[in-house]
């Protein structure tokens, strides 16, 4: 008995691989251009969420370490090289996972700080246009009035 793991290694082994198959199937959705900087924020959020559970589940995956480093002491080598293997395994998941968790977060802060300057630089451009056309829609002086065609020429 002294080579099995407690009833609450499997537990806890069973819920960090259920986690990080949900998390590594939300990674790996397709991402899409995404132009609306609303959908943009609610996909950070989420990508936020999912690390904030990365932390909480990290009790579990250190737990499982430490009881494998256990049995490795009392258990056969056989048996212990077994779950030495499975909690690697895990490990490099793991830490997979959570790369790819934080490159996704840098992305989309990236892309949101792009849509939001080129958002703000077409309305800058929106304003300047109307400008020229109410500029552009005025009455051209008459050919005689020297001082309103240097004010227009001025204005051009």
């Amino acid at each position: 008995f002294d080579s099995l793991p407690p009833a609450h290694y499997k537990e806890t082994m069973n819920t960090i691989l259920v986690w990080m198959q949900q998390s590594e199937t939300k990674l790996s959705m397709p991402q899409v251009a995404i132009a609306e900087y609303e959908i943009m924020e609610q996909r950070l959020r989420e990508f936020k969420a999912l690390q904030s559970s990365l932390q909480e589940q990290q009790k579990g995956l250190t737990y499982l370490s430490s009881t494998v480093e256990e049995l490795s002491r009392k258990a056969p080598a056989e048996v212990s090289q077994s779950y030495r293997a499975e909690v690697e395994g895990v490990l490099g998941r793991w830490k997979k996972l959570s790369a790819q968790l934080a490159e996704h977060c840098q992305k989309l802060e990236e892309r949101m700080t792009k849509l939001q300057r080129f958002q703000n630089d077409t309305r800058t451009l929106k304003k300047w246009m109307a400008e020229v056309d109410v500029f552009l829609k005025e009455e051209w002086p008459a050919l005689g009035d020297s001082e309103a065609l240097e004010k227009q020429l001025e204005q051009c």
